[in-house]
């Protein structure tokens, strides 16, 4: 199983935007020596994160690591121009040595709509056209397309081509069944956000994505599927709880959401819940249950979240590299060598 780490590159009292996105390097730098298979960078329009064009951050990255795969998390399509997000990362693509990926989603806060001109009302419209388009995009060099809420196209050529034919573009959900089930039908790999409750309630949403799949003629076996939570590996209760619920809180307020003290993290660390935090068995414990869930083929941990102190994040990370992703790939790795049992 490929195994990962995500950021938003949390901006918080102490800490600059610059001193933010130099200590993202330091994170994207750290993974690839680690060895893990993906650094991913989130897109927001709001001042407690910094990044807002995570392809200058991933082309940066670029130069400075070897062989971990570079991917937004997400590019939010909604607002965006997909000529734009396809050049972009066709340049990333260009800097890395093909190693550029797109998680493609309709984002989970709603600033960049008015700052880019979109109706909130068009939400879900506005994410399947330009869906389309930029996988028409992706498919050929010139392009004639139209839509609704964009300027047509009448055989233009997009510049420059990607390394990788083709630029992979995944899917990123936090639930919809209606974006799992439109992801199965254009055969496109998934990445499933799970920031609370239990994991488990969300394993008929991947089999709604696999059938899907299979209805659309796709091959489900063949389509990845990655699960994203939050994690920390470490001592937890010193470094990450206090932090990680003061940001859960910040958000949760504006969401409406019921405030979370130390019985709300008990329950996101317990053994079903959503959280992988504690000692590196706790937490490749987690994972591999998790996997016994989805049987999926990728794993994203975000850990740098909130005012959770750098030095902390990259123990965590150091841990993981070392420790956590070990366990987690050969106990994947039995569990695939396993015969399926005999039909009688």
């Amino acid at each position: 199983m490929q195994l990962g780490v995500a950021t938003f590159a949390d901006v918080h009292p102490g800490v600059t935007p610059e001193q933010r996105i130099r200590r993202l390097l330091e994170e994207a730098e750290l993974a690839d020596q680690l060895g893990l298979d993906l650094f991913a960078v989130g897109e927001h329009h709001r001042p407690d994160y910094a990044v807002s064009a995570p392809a200058v951050v991933l082309g940066a990255a670029a130069a400075r690591t070897e062989r971990i795969r570079l991917s937004s998390a997400v590019t939010v399509l909604s607002s965006d121009d997909p000529v734009r997000v396809f050049q972009d990362f066709a340049t990333v693509d260009l800097l890395s040595g093909g190693r550029a990926e797109i998680m493609a989603g309709r984002g989970s806060f709603i600033e960049s709509f008015p700052l880019f001109g979109h109706d909130l009302d068009d939400y879900d419209e506005l994410y399947a056209e330009k869906l389309d388009l930029l996988l028409r995009i992706r498919e050929d060099v010139h392009v004639t397309w139209s839509g609704r809420h964009r300027a047509p196209l009448d055989g233009a050529g997009v510049y420059p081509r990607p390394v990788q034919d083709p630029l992979p573009v995944w899917v990123a959900v936090g639930g919809s069944p209606q974006s799992v089930i439109r992801a199965g039908v254009l055969g496109l790999p998934l990445t499933v956000a799970i920031i609370g409750g239990q994991p488990a309630r969300f394993a008929p949403l991947i089999e709604l994505y696999r059938e899907a799949a299979r209805e659309a003629g796709h091959d489900p076996a063949a389509l990845p599927v990655a699960i994203n939570t939050h994690a920390f590996v470490g001592d937890d209760e010193a470094a990450f709880r206090a932090p990680y619920l003061q940001m859960m809180n910040r958000i949760g307020r504006e969401r409406g959401w019921p405030p979370s003290g130390p019985r709300e993290y008990a329950a996101l660390k317990a053994p079903d819940g959503a959280l992988a935090a504690g000692s590196p068995e706790a937490v490749a414990e987690k994972l591999l249950y998790e996997h016994e869930l989805f049987g999926h083929q990728r794993y994203i941990a975000q850990m740098s979240i909130g005012a959770v102190d750098h030095a902390d994040v990259l123990r965590s990370m150091e841990l993981f590299g070392t420790e956590v992703a070990p366990l987690v790939r050969e106990e994947v790795a039995r569990r695939a060598a396993v015969p399926a049992p005999a039909v009688s």
